[in-house]
């Protein structure tokens, strides 16, 4: 389902003055959400312009992702001649006043602020709660996926739950410990998950259904460390897949060629992008497909070689992975005539060509593509069950069965049944057993910025940056410092309550 671009700037007004109040000025006025919100089409029309918040620039279009990106192991800078800010991202050399921080934090708000915002106005309609609450589970759940991002990112961060009508209030903004913040985010997604829908209209994957909130429970859970609700979680929505309509593609690569159909069976939620349309602000202008594809192809599949895997990243990588075929161009035209990598203008490595080589819709670079962004898929469901039921029982049937699944679709190499990967047999001990999902899930969701968050939550750092098989060295990753960006210095010099900063920084 595409939606129109909206300029929703009053429902952000929260996010605004976050960054640019000046915390001496009296208030001009009030905002009242009863004046704004006269209908559930109002409330519904405040829940697309969060949507259409995330799909920006700042967000899943560049700077955002782009982040996760270049903070795990699985992704590298190509080109050396990139913004200093993206390089010190990946270096581990960031400081308070990095831009790409700069540009999506405040952006991240907007989009808590216009949640907050639909919920007040849900509520002053007084309307009957089988009628008002799937559009306010909605917007609750686009609120705990904002906060869930912030909260792994930047640990303790301001958590506002309420629409903000009145300037003063934001003096008394201060940081939340990110243990109260994940209290929230579980609060709002059992919401989501008691009143939004088995299925959306038409299906649609851009938004969320009762699945959707499970799936986001369990995975909550899972960074958390409770296992047995991970596993509770993510057991009942394969339970009742086909009430929600989930399955695995048949073909990997289905999953990365624009345009995907808008009720893929393996979204779970998707980040719904419309192909060669922009609006102000950077909105629905995904640039991930360019920063990733190969500076100097033909067009259409000219990138700017940014963000680009090491070579060891590809070379321990088996070929007979079909996984490894969908996830890498390792040649392409160039001058008419096929290139492998050796050959590559800019950067001679392979390449990410999940979202370069079927950009869809877009311009010459793959810039304004319409991909429909997995931000989680239904292979992820059974990775969270595999590991959390190997955490409460070790290595098992039912976990190996996970895995299998996954090992399966892999086989298919677009229609041709290969013998790799194999089954994992039975016989394995707890630790390496779930060190082999680790492993799965760093080749099955490979440059879908899941990787760091893998990295943080099992404190994988000084061995996957330091220790001996490290794929991307970074002699200088500090466990104590690292594993959170700093707050934007802007932000603390507005809002001294959003002190201390982050540790190192």
């Amino acid at each position: 389902m595409k939606y129109p671009i909206k300029k929703l700037f009053l429902l952000s007004f929260a996010a605004i003055m976050l960054g640019c109040v000046d915390l001496d000025e009296k208030p001009v006025g009030l905002l009242a959400p009863e004046s704004m919100f006269r209908s559930k089409q109002d409330v519904q029309t405040a829940i697309f312009g969060a949507y259409g918040w995330i799909a920006t620039e700042r967000l899943y279009g560049r700077q955002f992702v782009s982040a996760l990106m270049l903070r795990s192991d699985m992704e590298d800078i190509g080109d050396r001649g990139t913004p200093a800010e993206r390089q010190q991202v990946n270096d581990f050399s960031m400081d308070d006043n990095n831009n790409m921080v700069i540009q999506f934090w405040p952006t991240w708000y907007q989009v808590i602020s216009a949640a907050n915002a639909a919920i007040a106005g849900a509520e002053a309609l007084k309307l009957p709660e089988n009628e008002i609450n799937p559009l306010i589970a909605e917007a609750r759940f686009v609120r705990a996926f904002s906060y869930f991002h912030l909260v792994q990112v930047f640990g303790d961060i301001p958590y506002i739950d309420y629409f903000i009508s009145n300037p003063n209030t934001v003096k008394e903004i201060s940081k939340t410990p990110a243990a109260t913040v994940y209290t929230g985010i579980m609060a709002d997604l059992e919401f989501a998950k008691q009143w939004l829908p088995e299925k959306q209209p038409a299906e649609v994957r851009s938004r969320p259904s009762k699945g959707t909130a499970a799936s986001y429970l369990a995975s909550v859970y899972l960074t958390n460390q409770d296992y047995q609700k991970a596993y509770t979680e993510a057991k009942w929505v394969i339970d009742n897949k086909d009430k929600f309509g989930y399955a695995l593609e048949a073909d990997f690569q289905t999953l990365f060629k624009a345009p995907q159909a808008n009720n893929m069976k393996e979204h779970v939620f998707d980040i719904d992008f419309l192909g060669l349309q922009s609006g102000a602000g950077g909105a629905n202008d995904d640039i991930v497909p360019p920063m990733t594809g190969v500076r100097g192809g033909d067009a259409p599949r000219s990138g700017w070689s940014v963000i680009v895997p090491s070579m060891k990243v590809y070379e321990t990588w088996d070929s007979r992975d079909y996984r490894k075929e969908v996830s890498f161009d390792d040649s392409i035209m160039i001058g008419g005539k096929l290139a492998p990598y050796t050959q590559f203008p800019n950067t001679k490595r392979p390449h990410i060509a999940k979202y370069a080589r079927f950009a869809g819709n877009s311009n010459s670079e793959g810039r304004y593509s319409d991909h429909n962004y997995a931000a989680f898929r239904y292979a992820e469901v059974l990775l969270i069950a595999a590991e959390a039921s190997a955490e409460l029982n070790g290595s098992n049937e039912e976990a190996i069965g996970y895995i299998n699944q996954i090992r399966a679709r892999a086989r298919n190499w677009a229609g041709k049944q290969t013998n790799f990967p194999e089954n994992v047999k039975a016989g394995l001990g707890k630790a390496e057993f779930i060190e082999l999902v680790l492993e799965e899930r760093r080749l099955e969701l490979a440059f879908e910025y899941k990787r760091w968050y893998d990295i943080k939550r099992r404190n994988l750092g000084e061995k996957v940056f330091k220790g001996p098989d490290a794929m991307e060295p970074h002699a200088n990753f500090n466990p104590a410092r690292d594993y959170l960006m700093p707050l934007p210095r802007v932000e603390l010099q507005v809002n001294p309550n959003l002190a201390p900063q982050n540790p190192g920084y």
